[in-house]
């Protein structure tokens, strides 16, 4: 996982293709796929098994990056976003592991429930969380 490029394909490890071929069939990436089309975002082959998607026009969710399955998705550009946040990829494809650990579409609600627990103990939506202290508070670039 020390491996971060910004684009490229190259082979995968087995537990990342487990990982693809699971998103895939969770339907976690196709609805990804489709939220990037829908904010009109560039669609290319990422990094051990992730797929990128950068200038998304919508304003929400209001994130440097969000994940979707094995899509990442963000305004910006890739390239730049790497280049100020050289961590925000790894910490985003520990995300992509946790839609194929809670089996898909429910990480959505177990999120949400999980952002409302880190609001009410700490006023953060962040700090508490449990995903996101999973995927890497630093990583993710929350203080």
């Amino acid at each position: 996982m020390d491996d971060v490029r910004p684009i490229g394909g190259g082979r995968l490890t087995a537990p990342q293709q487990l990982r693809r071929l699971g998103n895939w069939a969770n339907l976690s990436t196709p609805v990804g796929l489709l939220i990037a089309r829908i904010g009109r975002a560039d669609v290319q082959r990422g990094p051990r098994g992730l797929v990128l998607a950068d200038g998304y026009r919508l304003g929400f969710p209001i994130a440097g990056a969000f994940t979707v399955g094995n899509v990442v998705i963000t305004a910006r550009s890739w390239p730049d976003l790497l280049a100020t946040s050289p961590n925000l990829l790894r910490h985003e494809e520990r995300h992509s592991w946790q839609y194929l650990a809670c089996l898909g579409l429910p990480f959505f609600g177990l999120y949400a429930a999980a952002m409302g627990w880190s609001w009410l103990r700490t006023g953060d939506l962040a700090r508490a969380n449990v995903f996101e202290r999973a995927a890497g508070l630093a990583d993710g670039g929350y203080l």
